[in-house]
């Protein structure tokens, strides 16, 4: 199954890395494509190993929650994400 994750916080490269590395680390996922331009994450994944509601949750843990679900500890927790992404960049 493919899904489109609208989320916040995507600021670059570094955020989109971040996110790329974390969701495919998960069982059931195949691909993650983040887009910084429109704020969104393409995921394809097996629905028998995960649900898009657990995929949903890992954004929001790495700091790139669902549209409307953000707040101060997410933005935080984001610019760390990103800084990660940036020096762990393949």
């Amino acid at each position: 199954m493919t899904h489109i994750f609208e989320v916040e916080n995507i600021k670059c490269g570094g955020c989109m890395n971040t996110i790329r590395k974390g969701l495919e680390q998960m069982q059931g996922v195949k691909a993650a494509q983040p887009e910084n331009e429109h704020g969104t994450v393409t995921v394809d994944f097996d629905e028998q190993e995960v649900s898009a509601a657990d995929i949903g949750l890992k954004l929001s843990d790495m700091g790139y929650p669902l549209l409307g679900e953000n707040n101060f500890g997410k933005k935080a927790k984001s610019f760390v994400s990103c800084m990660i992404g940036r020096v762990t960049a393949e």
